[in-house]
């Protein structure tokens, strides 16, 4: 992708799962002008707000950011997104995650085996679905994971105006990265990250599994939630401040994310957090946070000028973002993208 960033905005994991909530927040965000509205898959299905959005949308594109693969079948799963391709009129990105071990076993009761492989291949199956829909090529899949050999036409949805959908994967680790250069259309990195981050560790993964491909950089889109310290007034600005410290955390307790802070020397301030974690400190972890911290994580600024420093921050790392936390109001994330608009 090329130009300035793109300006996303998400569901939210608090969305009551009304109809009406649903509807009144992914038209809201066409009118504003987001670029994307991204589900997730936490409290609620990530699949199923879409298809309202869908509906009461035009061109707002609609994505999962994301949704747990090895929670079902590939088959399963095309099915899903080839409906809502088919709903949206081809706005629909599909994107996927591998969750963990301990919620994939004991929370959806499946196989954890091999991640970054299964992954590979589960994108590798999907497609070869599609394809069969689409060509009506016999399915004829044949991995280490999946084996595909059935398709008769009573299942068989038939072709669809816009059959190339888009696939993401997050991840945290250089394995998920080569995946995606090798095989994705776009990359979801995660929240917890510095432009360091990216240009040293993701950067450099997602490059080397392009050049296995035989594919370039402009073949797939970096996207990411963003951490801001955001505010018009000096009192929101402190709030804001505040809550990113918190977040930011929250995340450096976990021993996933430790690298993070290790690529910045903060090793240390890592071990404390998890410590404090473990004996349920919440409230004394964000002390740990400094502003130099504060800084290398987040970018700061009011709302009309964020874009443009966003742009700088994250120039040649990512093609599209969404603020991590938006607390504004509609006149104040209008004159955001508005901004990110006049980059282009």
């Amino acid at each position: 992708m090329t130009g300035g960033l793109r300006i996303d905005t998400g569901l939210g994991v608090a969305t009551s799962g009304a109809v009406a909530d649903i509807v009144a927040r992914a038209t809201r965000a066409e009118a504003l002008g987001y670029d994307a509205l991204w589900t997730s898959e936490t409290q609620h299905d990530p699949f199923l707000p879409l298809a309202l959005a869908a509906e009461h949308t035009q061109r707002i594109e609609l994505g999962t950011a994301i949704a747990v693969a090895f929670a079902r079948s590939p088959m399963s799963l095309a099915s899903q997104a080839w409906d809502l391709q088919k709903m949206s009129a081809g706005r629909f990105v599909l994107g996927l995650g591998t969750q963990v071990k301990a919620h994939i076993e004991r929370r959806f009761g499946m196989t954890w085996d091999h991640p970054a492989p299964r992954l590979r291949e589960y994108v590798l199956a999907i497609r070869a679905i599609w394809r069969a829909w689409q060509t009506g090529e016999p399915l004829a899949f044949r991995g280490e994971f999946f084996k595909l050999t059935l398709m008769t036409p009573f299942f068989n949805p038939g072709p669809i105006p816009h059959p190339d959908i888009p696939i993401y994967i997050a991840g945290v680790n250089d394995h998920l990265c080569r995946v995606a250069g090798e095989v994705c259309e776009g990359f979801h990195v995660h929240p917890f990250h510095t432009p360091k981050y990216i240009a040293e560790v993701i950067l450099p993964n997602i490059e080397a599994g392009l050049r296995a491909a035989g594919r370039s950089r402009d073949a797939i889109t970096l996207a990411s939630g963003v951490f801001v310290i955001v505010g018009d007034t000096p009192e929101a600005r402190a709030r804001s401040r505040e809550s990113a410290r918190q977040q930011i955390s929250f995340y450096a307790s976990t021993p996933t994310y430790h690298p993070v802070f290790e690529l910045h020397g903060w090793g240390e301030q890592a071990q404390a957090l998890g410590a404090l974690a473990a004996r349920g400190k919440w409230r004394e972890m964000p002390a740990l946070v400094s502003d130099e911290m504060l800084a290398t994580f987040a970018e700061e600024g009011g709302w009309a000028e964020l874009p443009a420093k966003l742009n700088r921050r994250y120039a040649g790392l990512l093609d599209r973002v969404m603020y991590y936390s938006e607390e504004g109001d509609d006149a104040q994330r209008a004159a955001t993208i508005a901004g990110f608009r006049a980059s282009r």
